[in-house]
């Protein structure tokens, strides 16, 4: 009976000394956050951003990780030129002073198995506030082309744009925004 307990123990300390977190470098070609809102009530309009870098850390066996992601945002891209400056002007995102928004991590949240929430701090013209992302899918597998694990999700947040320096003609154009990541990341 000793003896069973003792490889069941010592089985239990090998999975667990398995389990460690894996890194995964985010796809800048596959990465575009989106987000939307409406458009004086005509319509809601949808842009995205083209440039993101970041990685995610996860340990599946333990439910925990870390995201780190940034956005350059003089790569927003509405469609139309002359927009994209308009909305990197200091009216809007200020591009020359915050070239940058981020989206830090403080806490992963599983539902069973499943990656269901990430926690943490949204930082867009110097100011940083929580903001949950609901994941409404995340898969991981080895890439078929790059021979590598990857992992992907989507994931979406509701803010208010004016509670981050960027409320200029709201309420008319919709202060409520839809964010939306979807992101692909490769095993490093």
């Amino acid at each position: 009976m000793k003896k069973i307990a003792l490889l069941l123990l010592t089985a239990a300390m090998s999975a667990t000394a398995l389990a460690a977190p894996e890194t995964y470098i985010i796809d800048g070609s596959h990465t575009f956050p989106r987000f939307e809102y409406s458009h004086f009530g005509y319509s809601n309009q949808v842009s995205r951003f083209d440039k993101t870098s970041g990685t995610i850390v996860i340990d599946r066996a333990a439910k925990s990780g870390a995201i780190d992601v940034t956005i350059d945002t003089t790569s927003v891209n509405t469609g139309f030129p002359v927009f994209n400056e308009h909305l990197q002007a200091a009216d809007f995102f200020d591009t020359k002073k915050y070239p940058t928004i981020t989206y830090k991590s403080s806490k992963l949240n599983f539902a069973g198995d499943k990656l269901a929430s990430v926690d943490g701090t949204l930082t867009i013209k110097g100011v940083a506030k929580p903001v949950r992302l609901e994941v409404s899918s995340f898969h991981c597998m080895p890439h078929p082309m790059l021979k590598k694990d990857a992992c992907g999700a989507n994931a979406i947040a509701k803010i208010k744009r004016s509670e981050f320096n960027n409320g200029k003609y709201a309420p008319y154009v919709g202060d409520e925004v839809t964010l939306t990541i979807a992101v692909e990341a490769v095993k490093q």
